[in-house]
């Protein structure tokens, strides 16, 4: 084992490097904030989990929290911030039914497993136009915006902007023009600014970026709260929800108040412009290293790779148990990869640091030398 990642392990006293794509690390920092308030929050003698949604405590956190999410955002003052429970599936459905309106249809991308998840969901409400698709390519590239094939009366457009499972990023926001555009960011909401006036919904669940799974984040423009079906489930209704501050259920209250932590420690590291150049690094190192090897291979365009998910095969298959044993036994976990492309996946969401992916690509040189 060479030095820097014996160094490594020797300083991560009990915690492994972590690449699991989700549910995903939460910053240490956050954690330990977290512990120490566990059993008495604000002096309250209970646990932020065990008071009342409606006190003054928790509303105080809500407030916070989504004050913290529109500054990091930069979020328009016309968007309301709903927090919300069903993950990104829950959304698939609550989507088409929220803002079909008077519309029949609705365009969508097709860019790989959960966009597909996410338009197999729609057709149960409507019309589904598919207006660009990567299936002939293996997702490993999309069609250029030029040839997107826009429909002419959609309720919106749809995309995912990053796929998980086959490690694809758009490097673009599309243009919709005036139909509004909605987008599944549930993997890499936060990685970078983003111009949130380009969209008329972002969708996330949180287990990647934001906090621990259970909670939703949707921004949606204001305009669109009223396009709701008349069977659309209050639960699921964006105007419902704005109007009740999102709790007209009972909240998840524990991981909003995870959320907000998380919220916090992104404005200690200087928001997203300082995590955009650290995303930039990660993504950039662990590419390297797949690129100038003849051992490892990312089949994604160069141009449409994601710095959230890096999937790689080695060139020998047969190695992928030996690797994966061999990883594990020196501290890394989750990097199987998902049974849909198979080989192996590193997901360097925000909180996993930069010196856990340089432990990951000094471990992987050693393997190269040793069985390349």
């Amino acid at each position: 084992m060479n030095n820097l990642l014996a160094e490594t392990l020797a300083g991560l006293e009990g915690r492994t490097y972590n690449f699991s794509a989700g549910p995903a690390p939460i910053p240490q920092a956050v954690l330990e904030q977290a512990r120490d308030e566990l059993l008495d929050y604000n002096r309250e003698g209970a646990s932020i989990m065990e008071v009342s949604h409606r006190g003054k405590s928790f509303l105080e956190v809500a407030e916070q929290s989504e004050q913290d999410l529109r500054d990091l955002l930069k979020i328009p003052s016309n968007y309301k911030v709903l927090f919300l429970q069903g993950g990104a599936r829950g959304q698939f459905a609550a989507i088409p039914l929220n803002l079909k309106g008077d519309k029949q249809s609705a365009d969508y991308v097709n860019s790989g497993h959960w966009a597909q998840s996410a338009i197999k969901e729609a057709q149960r409400y409507l019309n589904v136009n598919v207006i660009a698709d990567g299936k002939g390519a293996s997702f490993h590239t999309m069609p250029e915006e030029a040839d997107w094939r826009f429909s002419s009366d959609a309720a919106y457009v749809h995309y995912t902007p990053n796929e998980t499972i086959g490690g694809l990023e758009f490097p673009f926001i599309p243009d919709s023009g005036d139909v509004p555009l909605v987008a599944d960011m549930s993997s890499n909401i936060l990685s970078r600014p983003i111009d949130i006036s380009k969209f008329g919904l972002i969708y996330a669940g949180a287990q990647k970026n934001i906090g621990p799974a259970g909670l939703t984040v949707v921004i949606v423009r204001e305009d669109l709260l009223d396009r709701s079906h008349a069977h659309c489930p209050a639960v699921l209704d964006y105007r419902v929800q704005s109007d009740k501050d999102s709790m007209y259920n009972t909240p998840p209250t524990f991981a909003w108040y995870l959320a907000g932590l998380v919220f916090k420690w992104l404005k200690a590291q200087g928001g997203l412009e300082a995590v955009d150049q650290l995303n930039d690094r990660k993504s950039g190192k662990l590419y390297k290293t797949i690129d100038d090897s003849g051992f490892y291979h990312n089949k994604v365009d160069p141009r449409w790779r994601s710095r959230m998910n890096v999937p790689f095969t080695l060139a020998d298959p047969e190695l992928d148990k030996v690797f994966l044993a061999e990883s594990e036994k020196a501290g890394f976990l989750y990097l199987k990869g998902h049974k849909a492309v198979g080989g192996m996946r590193a997901s360097i969401y925000n909180a996993v640091p930069e010196n856990h992916v340089d432990a990951l690509v000094s471990f992987m040189r050693e393997f190269e030398r040793k069985y390349g």
